[in-house]
């Protein structure tokens, strides 16, 4: 993990758990001053190993209750076509994958007719030609990567 050692991890641990904690919260939970904490976290964030600082929300509670996954199936390499699925807001992963299809994406609607929409907004992307979606009727649990690689 990028030059990580065992006191960023506890750091990384601890900031995905509540990213509002002082410097000086931290480092009393790693041995280390305020000070050393910021220099670390400003050092990780140069590195790219901490991406960004974001607020997870109940995506419910903003009306987007709808969350379904869709293969994307296509007559063409799908590699360069991140920006295409990315102009589409309701989508809010899209991953190359290997085997039967080419992307697999992660949509969030607000209704299944929306979805509906998404869906065919996704077949305007050139190459694609064919989508097999799957709705999501429960969470259990999602969870960010482990920084002490568990």
């Amino acid at each position: 993990m990028r030059n990580v050692d065992d006191i960023d991890r506890q750091l990384l641990e601890l900031l995905q758990q509540d990213a509002t904690r002082s410097y000086a919260a931290l480092g009393t939970a790693v041995g280390l001053s305020a000070g050393a904490v910021h220099e670390r976290v400003r050092k990780m964030r140069e590195r790219g190993v901490i991406r960004r600082t974001s607020v997870d929300v109940e995506p419910a509670a903003l009306g987007q209750g709808v969350l379904a996954f869709a293969l994307i199936d296509s007559s063409v390499w799908m590699g360069d076509r991140a920006a295409e699925f990315a102009a589409i807001p309701e989508v809010q992963e899209a991953h190359v994958v290997a085997g039967s299809a080419s992307v697999l994406v992660k949509v969030r609607t607000s209704t299944t007719a929306r979805l509906q929409d998404v869906l065919r907004r996704l077949y305007d992307i050139q190459g694609v030609s064919g989508t097999k979606a799957t709705v999501v009727l429960e969470t259990f649990f999602e969870r960010p990567v482990s920084p002490l690689g568990q």
